[in-house]
């Protein structure tokens, strides 16, 4: 028997865990026992009453924290090794098996549980997907590959998504395993699964623009782009093996795509058969910029985008006509489960529109949810519940991990929450009322646009979070927009839609087409008319990712339990609303290269030394920022602010002198008068400024660099590279080993 010196703790702890005796635990009590006995001793009651009344609601958070670990996996600053994913999936699994007593023994361990299974899935999936990424710039290079996607730009040339088969000069173990390459001009010979060469300059996924900013590079690595650009050639057709079975039958859909694009705009031409081929096609590329704005701005982008609202207006069109159908025959409806039979057809026909309409993240997000819905109706199981939704979550999740980061998984099942948890509610508050009385068409139809109108504003609230984290924008009349678009899209423009795709065998495609495109002409011109409304767009600032987690936290807890406790995620969100604000802001940024910098004037507004090369970086700059000026008027303010020539720029801000030399004609004074210097070449061994200095090659190697000035000119740098860690989508070690040599040649130089 050992025993253990009793621990030093607060009496009231010591009197109501720890007892005289000594903990024997070597064989005389086991694991299991004192879990047992701990659990015993801690617990709190209400705690415990509350998780019991929500017993039902259990495994909604298991899917919260299944999601919590794929977001800590792409949160950590370096990759782990499978061991590790691993090892913690045996320790939660562990703890969940032999920790079972008491409530909190019961529902804990498998959040735990969760947790490990998300960062294990995330894991997974990386390693499943990685291929090889360009490593560096390749000028003037010959491409060869099969077409896999064709998107159509309405001002300029078409952009290519090629299976990459080789690239010149590159070895077979470090071609990128696809391309996208951006064409100079409209080809009409193109089309998908054709073999082609083409002559591109391609380089890898761009990097962030600021740290803290949308990582392209990532998004790409999931999709396994490893390399962008664009061409200097129009392609010419080759011949290549023929393509294995899954990548004919992927062809075959896309051209069959690309076929009923081709009769939707012959049947309506312009921006109306655009929209028209969006909606039933899912390619947006041959819609104007302008009207893509105005969509956004007056909150009816979701509109354009095939997602949960036209997947559901489809398979609810198909469900209810089938119903409808062999209900008139009384001798089927009588005998047979008709209601399950509609069901069974909605599938089919959303697997259709699946296909079609080219199988991207919200649709298939969408398809999910439907036939989730679809087979609890077979199965004789409530449709719209928030159980469904969990299940659709955890289905998408356990696919692809990497989808929680897309800013429509998120935004889309947060509207789904906000509305099935509002939906439930008013339900149990009916059930527990007097019997409705009847009521006349003008009380239905005044409480089925109150429902439009509460439906609006409940998803609006449960997106706005999301919208704000990664547009920094918010739409103030959405609900008046959707008031109109919405139900001109749900009664005519896709039910025309689904009599468009009947019609289209036998080519009377062209009265249901007519239909649809006089619904688009009202839905366009509602957008168009709310977004030019005084006040439409508010612009915010960025704010840091601990606030927009306590607002997704606030929300889930407030959606997912039934009881009163619920209502405390209303302090959660009050929290994240609060210290949103508090984020400060840089006060330079540097982008790569070092020709474009901005720094923040005396209105507390950025300034930009003019680079017109650097245009994307700029707008980014400016969103973050909050800013509401176009880029292309806001870069000449920089005359404000700066004083230039052809060598170079100065500037101050907090008492700090700043420096930017774009020619090494200025060095010499910069070096000796600048407190801090900014260089877009590399930097001597002899200039030394005060504050600091950045130069070219910390800007290749470390991306953009945001540097806020404290007190007393104490220096502040945030790199891209530091805020997003060594991971395989990020060639930081490529980076890191390209830095050791270069370092190792400057060393051996003097000495020659």
């Amino acid at each position: 028997m050992i025993k253990i010196r009793k621990l030093r703790v607060p009496a009231k702890i010591n009197a109501s865990i720890f007892r005289s005796e000594a903990f024997i635990f070597a064989g005389a009590l086991s694991p299991s026992g004192l879990l047992a006995k701990l659990s015993a001793r801690w617990q709190w009651p209400a705690l415990s009453r509350h998780l019991m009344c929500e017993y039902d609601r259990w495994f909604l958070w298991y899917v919260v924290f299944f999601g919590c670990g794929i977001a800590i996996y792409f949160m950590l600053p370096g990759e782990p090794h499978i061991l590790t994913a691993f090892f913690l999936v045996i320790m939660a699994g562990g703890l969940a098996c032999v920790w079972q007593q008491g409530v909190a023994g019961q529902f804990l361990p498998k959040l735990l549980l969760a947790l490990a299974f998300g960062i294990g899935c995330a894991k997974v999936e990386t390693m499943a997907v990685e291929a090889p990424v360009l490593p560096g710039k390749l000028f003037q290079v010959q491409v060869q590959g099969q077409i896999e996607k064709l998107e159509p730009r309405p001002s300029r040339g078409p952009r290519l998504t090629l299976r990459v088969t080789q690239i010149a000069g590159v070895p077979p173990e470090k071609t990128p395993h696809r391309v996208r390459i951006r064409l100079l001009q409209e080809d009409e010979t193109l089309r998908v699964g054709q073999a082609i060469e083409i002559r591109a300059t391609l380089m890898p996924p761009m990097r962030p623009a600021l740290p803290g900013g949308y990582d392209f590079a990532r998004s790409a690595f999931f999709q396994r782009i490893g390399a962008v650009g664009y061409a200097s050639a129009q392609p010419r057709p080759i011949i290549l093996p023929p393509p294995s079975i899954g990548m004919q039958i992927k062809i075959t859909i896309q051209q069959l795509r690309h076929n009923l694009g081709e009769r939707i705009l012959a049947a309506a031409a312009g921006e109306r058969g655009a929209i028209a081929n969006a909606l039933m096609t899912g390619e947006r590329g041959l819609i104007s910029d302008e009207t893509l704005s105005a969509y956004r701005d007056a909150g009816l982008l979701h509109i354009l985008s095939i997602s949960g609202l036209h997947m559901a207006i489809m398979a609810g069109t198909v469900f209810f006509v089938v119903r409808f159908t062999l209900a008139a025959w009384s001798s089927i409806a009588l005998r047979y489960p008709i209601k399950k039979w509609a069901a069974l057809a909605s599938l089919i026909a959303a697997a259709a529109y699946l296909l079609i309409s080219g199988t991207t993240h919200a649709t298939q997000r969408a398809f999910v949810m439907v036939c989730i819905m679809m087979c609890a109706i077979i199965l004789d199981r409530p449709a719209i519940a928030l159980r469904n939704v969990a299940i659709a979550a955890a289905v998408l999740l356990a696919i692809a991990p990497s989808s929680l980061l897309n800013v429509g998984f998120q935004m889309s099942f947060a509207a789904v929450i906000a509305l099935v948890a509002a939906y439930e509610y008013i339900r149990d508050r009916r059930a527990d009322a007097p019997p409705d009385v009847p009521r006349g068409m003008v009380v239905g139809t005044l409480l089925f646009f109150a429902g439009i109108i509460g439906s609006t504003v409940v998803a609006s609230l449960a997106v706005a979070p999301i919208g704000a984290y990664h547009f920094h924008k918010g739409q103030l009349y959405s609900v008046l927009a959707n008031l109109i678009a919405v139900p001109v899209c749900n009664f005519l423009v896709m039910p025309a839609a689904l009599l468009t795709f009947l019609a289209m065998p036998f080519g009377l495609e062209a009265l249901p087409l007519w239909i649809m495109v006089q619904g688009i002409d009202v839905m366009t011109w509602c957008a168009r008319t709310v977004a030019d409304l005084p006040g439409a767009v508010v612009h915010i600032t960025a704010f840091s990712a601990l606030s927009f987690a306590l607002m997704i936290f606030g929300m889930l807890w407030l959606c997912l339990w039934r009881e009163n406790w619920r209502f405390c995620g209303i302090f959660f969100i009050a929290c994240g609303l609060f210290t949103a604000p508090l984020r400060s802001r840089p006060d330079i940024l540097i982008a790569e290269g070092g020709r474009l910098v901005a720094i923040r004037g005396p209105d507390d507004r950025l300034a930009a030394v003019p680079e017109h090369r650097r245009m994307f970086e700029w707008k980014r700059w400016l969103e973050y920022d909050g800013g509401a000026i176009p880029a292309a008027t806001a870069a000449p303010q920089a005359d404000r602010f700066f004083q230039c020539d052809p060598a170079g720029c100065i500037a101050k801000r907090k008492g700090l002198y700043i420096a930017v030399s774009k020619s090494p004609a200025s060095l010499g004074d910069d070096c000796r008068r600048a407190h801090f210097l900014i260089l877009s070449y590399p930097k001597p061994a002899a200039c030394q400024p005060a504050s600091g200095v950045i130069d070219f090659w910390q800007l290749r190697d470390g991306g953009t660099h945001a540097v806020t000035i404290g007190t007393a000119g104490a220096l502040h740098i945030t790199r891209v590279e530091d805020y997003h860690g060594n991971r395989p989508w990020t060639q930081n070690s490529q980076r890191l080993a390209r830095r050791k040599k270069r370092k190792a040649r400057q060393s051996v130089e003097p000495k020659k």
